[in-house]
């Protein structure tokens, strides 16, 4: 019987996708789910054929370099790939294969759990409940931002930016994005296209971020960018949080120019900005976006998927270098 392939995994993953794992290769695991920097890396990696990593491991073009050279493919447990130099990866000849699909629906439930809580202030009436500082109902408490029949712009239309369309559209919500590329008639199901995104900005007295992290879109939400919204605008972000230049949003929600921000990603985590922290008008969540059962379990099936095609010969189904 041919020995097991030898595989690295850097984070503690949950239990079934382990499971699988354990029973189809030879898995290095890492039990106490340290995160680990390039030497330790670099070091675990000897002997394995392939790695599957998280976002939480920059695999830089120096990192890929010093690999092993038996490494040959890199399953990574996430959508984005912005922490894997795909042109260093290519030019070594390494697969990099990632989890699309699977996660859209938990992100873009988040979203509007953002968007919501937002809107209706849930932070400060969730604080004032544990505080045991609430003395009854009045006419003017904690008074939010009705949602139903207002506009919503999405900036990215891929696949999680669609699912939000249709949620937000079972709130009554006028749809407006851009995308890198129009869409089909059929997938924008009546959403209002804009070819330049700040003229998307211009509209948008709600906004979700969708849009992938790139160099493009490094703090595309800026002081100039915030400036061009409607006053009183709610901003949503579960994509990646180098997308918003944190001082600026934290400055236009401390001005009131924004009435308030639902944030799930954050440039640098797992630290914030501590600006975030005391503002009564912004609700934080620790990257909840895929943090379902069902859809752990199923990126680290995908991951297993394209590995499983690896060493079969064969194409990974979710290729991307």
């Amino acid at each position: 019987m041919p020995a097991k392939p030898t595989i690295l995994v850097t984070r503690k993953l949950p239990p079934n996708v382990l499971a699988r794992l354990a029973r189809d290769y030879d898995a290095r695991l890492n039990d106490d789910d340290h995160i680990f920097d390039t030497d330790e890396l670099l070091e675990r990696a000897r002997g394995c054929q392939a790695i599957v990593c998280c976002s939480s491991e920059r695999l830089t073009a120096e990192t890929i370099a010093g690999l092993p050279a038996e490494v040959r493919a890199v399953a990574t447990f996430s959508v984005g790939t912005e922490h894997v130099d795909l042109a260093a990866a290519r030019a070594r000849g390494l697969i990099v294969a990632n989890t699309p699909d699977v996660l859209t629906d938990s992100t873009a439930d988040i979203a509007m759990l953002l968007l919501l809580a937002a809107a209706r202030r849930a932070y400060e009436g969730e604080r004032m409940m544990r505080e045991n500082a609430w003395a009854g109902w009045t006419p003017t408490q904690l008074l939010g931002v009705h949602v139903t029949g207002k506009r919503l712009g999405i900036l990215g239309m891929g696949r999680i930016g669609q699912a939000v369309a249709r949620r937000a559209r079972g709130f009554a919500m006028e749809v407006h994005y851009h995308n890198r590329a129009r869409l089909p008639e059929a997938l924008e199901a009546g959403a209002l296209y804009h070819e330049d995104p700040e003229d998307l900005l211009k509209v948008s007295p709600f906004l979700s971020i969708n849009c992938p992290a790139t160099p493009e879109t490094h703090h595309f939400l800026d002081v100039r960018r915030i400036a061009l919204l409607p006053d009183g605008a709610i901003v949503v972000n579960t994509a990646r949080g180098a997308i918003v230049d944190d001082e600026a949003l934290i400055a236009a929600l401390e001005s009131g120019k924004l009435a308030a921000a639902g944030l799930d990603v954050f440039e640098g985590e797992p630290n914030v900005h501590d600006g975030y922290r005391a503002l009564p008008n912004v609700f934080i969540l620790p990257h909840l976006g895929s943090a379902t059962h069902e859809t752990r379990d199923a990126m680290g099936f995908k991951c297993c998927d394209n590995l499983d095609a690896v060493f079969a010969g064969a194409a990974p189904p979710d290729r991307v270098a």
